[in-house]
């Protein structure tokens, strides 16, 4: 179970990340362009999903593209899932009280690198990796 201080630390630990408060909520981003936000369930997305709408907290966060995000959806519907609001925007819906912290920290780092430029992406791989061989 994953929660709001984890996303915090997580992305405080992705290079060039700010946290914004916008409209009452957390956003974190690379120079104004957000990866991950805090998105509460509007009326219409209620109505879309009706008794499969969950409760709790839900985390909106950039990905790639959206076979990217039609591949988490199949992978692990229990944590990840989408609304008509998003429908053509690469971008998933997690439920945060039912992602583990790991898969927490994948996923917002697929958003980071989607925001970044490729070469501090890549120098932050290249770093990761040699820090999780030692």
């Amino acid at each position: 179970m994953a929660t709001w201080d984890d996303v915090d630390r997580l992305g405080a630990g992705l290079p060039g990340t700010e946290r914004v408060v916008k409209r009452d909520a957390r956003e974190w981003g690379v120079k104004g362009k957000a990866y991950a936000w805090e998105r509460p369930l509007r009326k219409g997305d209620l109505e879309a999903l009706g008794a499969a709408a969950p409760e709790g907290d839900v985390l909106a966060v950039r990905v790639p593209d959206v076979g990217a995000k039609e591949a988490l959806l199949a992978d692990d519907p229990a944590v990840f899932f989408t609304t008509p609001h998003f429908n053509g925007y690469p971008a998933i819906l997690v439920r945060l009280a039912d992602i583990d912290v790991e898969t927490l920290e994948e996923t917002l780092v697929e958003g980071w690198l989607c925001r970044v430029p490729k070469r501090v992406g890549r120098e932050f791989l290249e770093q990761r990796g040699s820090s999780s061989s030692a």
